[in-house]
């Protein structure tokens, strides 16, 4: 069973969760549901950090809907579109748990992981992230989008020498003191923040685990994701980091 640890001065909750939000109307308060359930299992007080990115598609609506109803959750609603990676960030300096961590709200990778991320914090890590399992099947579309999400993920290890097996998913825990400095030395609001905050750990010493975790394709969703343009978008963003890090020493 897991057991909060002693908060340190300033600290207000155990966990602060943030779930940033795009387009996720139709399906986030079934989600919330499904974290707070899992979230009743641990002995762990928690904060959720619900933040709309300017979603076109009226969400921000449900956003409210979802925080208003519940004492726990806090709202921030953008006016303009800041990207992914910045609406993170921005949650995650406004955290107030001793434990920080962020997920995709669709749950492609499921909540039920979460336990096992706190448990990695709780023995000692800096932080634990999600390693994806893919449920393939027999879908051309998923196997297609698979097969370019490890072809870059091997792209990633081998440009930076990294020891992360997935550096993109869309689940990742941090002890709050350790990642706060982390967050000031980014620079990408968008996707590519994901590679890049992994990265940054590694080369400042932070000691990260990767967890595997299932993670299965909702196809009751629109995917803002376009697999080819993406990609190559990637590829660009990952040339200019390494640049970025030569210059730095620390690549």
């Amino acid at each position: 069973m897991l057991i909060p640890q002693k908060r340190a001065q300033g600290i207000v909750v155990d966990l602060s969760l943030v779930i940033a939000c795009y387009n996720d109307g139709s399906y986030l308060e079934n989600s919330i549901c499904e974290i707070e359930r899992v979230l009743k299992q641990i002995r762990y007080s928690y904060e959720l950090i619900l933040i709309d990115d300017c979603s076109p598609d009226g969400s921000a609506v449900q956003v409210e809907r979802a925080a208003a109803g519940r004492q726990h959750a806090r709202l921030v609603l953008h006016s303009q579109n800041v990207g992914r990676g910045g609406t993170v960030t921005e949650g995650m300096k406004l955290a107030r748990g001793t434990y920080v961590g962020f997920l995709d709200i669709d749950l492609e990778v499921h909540c039920r992981y979460i336990p096992s991320m706190l448990l990695a914090l709780e023995n000692g890590h800096d932080g634990a992230t999600a390693y994806r399992v893919y449920n393939i099947g027999w879908n051309l579309d998923t196997y297609f989008r698979n097969i370019l999400s490890v072809s870059y993920r091997q792209l990633v290890r081998r440009i930076l020498k990294l020891p992360y097996r997935d550096t993109e998913t869309g689940f990742k825990f941090f002890q709050r003191e350790k990642i706060l400095p982390i967050l000031d030395k980014l620079h990408s609001p968008g996707w590519f923040w994901d590679t890049e905050i992994m990265a940054r750990c590694h080369y400042h010493g932070l000691s990260i685990k990767e967890i595997p975790a299932l993670f299965i394709r909702r196809w009751d969703k629109p995917s803002t994701v376009q697999p080819l343009r993406d990609s190559l978008i990637y590829v660009r963003e990952l040339s200019a980091f390494r640049k970025q890090l030569r210059k730095e020493g620390l690549l």
